[in-house]
C-alpha cells in the first residue's frame, strides 16, 4: 500500500465541534498511521480533544485538500483533509485517544497497525472541552 501525508495549519474549534476531518473516498479505505498536532488554547484555560469516528461525516466539505503520495510513483491519493463544512461531522460516541492540555503543547500519536477508515467514512479530531486552536497538524495514512 502507498503512504500519503499532509500537513495543515490553523484549525480551530469550539467545544462540541470537529477541528479536523480525515475523509476517505467512495472507492478506497485508508488507515491512519500517525498524527501530530501542535496546539494552543484560545483562552487561558484547559481544553480537551479526542480522535474518533464521527456518528455522521460532515456534509458539503469546503475546500478539501488531498493527501500527497510520499513516493511520486504512487497514484494520486483519494484521502482528503477538511476543516470546514456546511454541516459538520457529529460527535464520536467513543474516542481512540483523548488528551487534556493546560497550555501550548504538542501531541504525537502513532498507530502501529493503523486505525482503519472505511470507504466513505472519516476520523475527526474533536474539541471535547474548551476552545482550541491547532496551529499545525500532520497526518500520515496508507491507502
Amino acid at each position: 500500500m502507498a503512504i500519503y501525508s499532509l500537513g495543515t495549519t490553523t484549525i480551530s474549534a469550539f467545544a462540541g465541534a470537529a477541528s479536523w476531518e480525515i475523509r476517505t473516498a467512495s472507492t478506497d479505505r485508508a488507515a491512519l498511521l500517525e498524527m501530530f498536532c501542535n496546539l494552543a488554547a484560545v483562552a487561558a484555560s484547559a481544553f480537551t480533544f479526542g480522535l474518533g469516528r464521527p456518528g455522521a461525516i460532515g456534509v458539503s466539505p469546503g475546500s478539501p485538500i488531498t493527501f500527497i503520495a510520499e513516493d511520486e510513483a504512487d497514484p494520486v491519493g483519494t484521502v482528503t483533509s477538511v476543516v470546514a463544512w456546511a454541516t459538520g461531522p457529529t460527535a464520536p460516541t467513543n474516542f481512540f485517544r483523548r488528551f487534556r492540555l493546560f497550555g501550548p503543547t504538542y501531541v504525537h500519536w502513532a498507530f502501529d497497525d493503523g486505525i482503519t477508515i472505511p470507504v466513505s467514512s472519516s476520523l475527526v479530531l474533536w474539541a471535547i472541552v474548551g476552545t482550541q486552536e491547532i496551529m499545525r497538524a500532520f497526518a500520515k495514512v496508507n491507502e
